[in-house]
């Protein structure tokens, strides 16, 4: 056996070094670089389009692809490549958790990414592995896209410096607003509900004839929050005191019918509040009965119900809670809006990136920011058509010449 170079007794001592500095200079030399770099580029969405940054080249790698919405569909194992070579180097589940969201259309709005496959489901089922499903781009995702080769945006270099990227894209419509976001990032976070994509745009229409508008005035079209999974919402704090302050809380609570038959009554569930799991919340009214039973025995309001239903399709929601005969479903419903997911609080919290760490806590500051950049395009896209011509036209004098 060849002898160790070194031996086993002799005791080695590695030096390390020490480094003493005032924790309010390693804060700013350490932690605030890296709070930046969370905020900037991983969690809070930006004003222009709306999209975090894995979002943005998610699309802008499909737009890359030529993955438009009359095109072929391309397995999603090829996007999440191609994504994290060029763009996104932080892990493959990353990029393909966001872009399995945008092509749900029980998280969003409107939808930006057409999934072909299994993308997971409202009973919080996963989506199937990146290998077997397909994408393309959804209608709207080319309209965030559109003109983007005509000198639009900012370009940017990418992680290594070997290529470039958008900085944001044109952007449209107001995204922000129509299919909102959630975040998390170092000291800061955002929560902004979606909105009608109509009444977003009716909205900034307005603010164009009237930059002068009121947000009285600008809420009369704007009416509020408009969630894909349906149900009913209830401001606890005024919606003018939320769109003004960019903070507040709201009620959602499930659109809900009562049918009877045969002397027996049947709660229907037909749509449930946003972000709510569907399988969940089954499994939240079994476990509310059992523990009003435990409590009250035989006198437990819960005890009425008999059954529990899912009888939902491609149609849409059904979940039927049977009841036993002579039970009052208004009771048993208002007992079951407080202890289960059946009505749930929102929390708005309006954070976005408007420029380098300036974050806009207003819908009319989120309004007026947007509309100079659908005004800038346009003046940069006329100022790159009259350099090609003024171009074209030099190299037509030499050639007469």
């Amino acid at each position: 056996m060849a002898k160790n170079n070194i031996n086993e007794n002799e005791e080695i001592v590695v030096a390390a070094k020490v480094l003493e500095q005032p924790i309010e200079k390693a804060i700013h030399d350490y932690m605030m670089p890296y709070a930046e770099s969370v905020i900037l580029d991983r969690a809070l969405p930006r004003v222009e389009d709306g999209l975090k940054p894995v979002q943005r080249r998610i699309l802008y790698t499909m737009h890359e692809l030529n993955m438009r919405p009359e095109g072929q569909y391309k397995k999603s194992a090829r996007i999440v490549g191609d994504c994290l070579g060029k763009y996104h180097p932080h892990g493959d589940s990353s990029v393909y958790d966001a872009m399995v969201n945008m092509a749900q259309d029980f998280g969003m709005r409107n939808v930006l990414v057409d999934g072909n496959g299994n993308f997971g489901s409202i009973d919080g089922d996963p989506a199937a592995a990146m290998r077997y499903t397909e994408v393309k781009m959804a209608p709207l995702a080319v309209e965030l896209l559109k003109d983007l080769d005509k000198d639009t945006v900012n370009w940017v270099n990418n992680f290594d410096d070997t290529l470039q990227e958008p900085e944001v894209l044109p952007g449209r419509f107001p995204n922000i607003l129509v299919n909102g976001a959630q975040g998390i990032a170092i000291g800061l976070a955002t929560t902004i509900p979606t909105h009608n994509l109509t009444e977003v745009i009716d909205g900034v229409v307005a603010y164009i004839d009237n930059p002068k508008i009121t947000l009285e005035e600008l809420l009369t079209i704007v009416k509020g929050p408009d969630f894909p999974t349906g149900g009913f919402v209830t401001p606890v704090d005024s919606f003018e005191e939320i769109y003004r302050t960019g903070r507040g809380k709201i009620m959602i609570r499930s659109t809900i019918s009562i049918e009877n038959e045969g002397g027996k009554q049947t709660i229907v569930v037909h749509e449930i509040p946003y972000l709510v799991n569907k399988g969940r919340l089954q499994v939240q009214i079994k476990e509310a009965k059992e523990k009003d039973i435990e409590k009250n025995g035989k006198n437990a309001l819960l005890n009425g119900i008999t059954d529990i239903i899912d009888e939902s399709d491609r149609n849409g929601i059904r979940l039927a809670i049977k009841l036993k005969k002579g039970e009052d479903a208004q009771k048993i419903l208002e007992y079951l809006y407080k202890k289960t997911s059946l009505q749930t609080s929102m929390s708005y919290n309006i954070m976005v990136i408007a420029s380098v760490l300036v974050l806009l806590p207003l819908i009319i500051a989120i309004t007026s920011s947007i509309f100079p950049s659908i005004k800038e395009y346009p003046s940069n896209m006329c100022a790159l058509f009259l350099l090609l011509f003024k171009s074209n036209l030099v190299l037509l004098k030499t050639t007469f010449l």
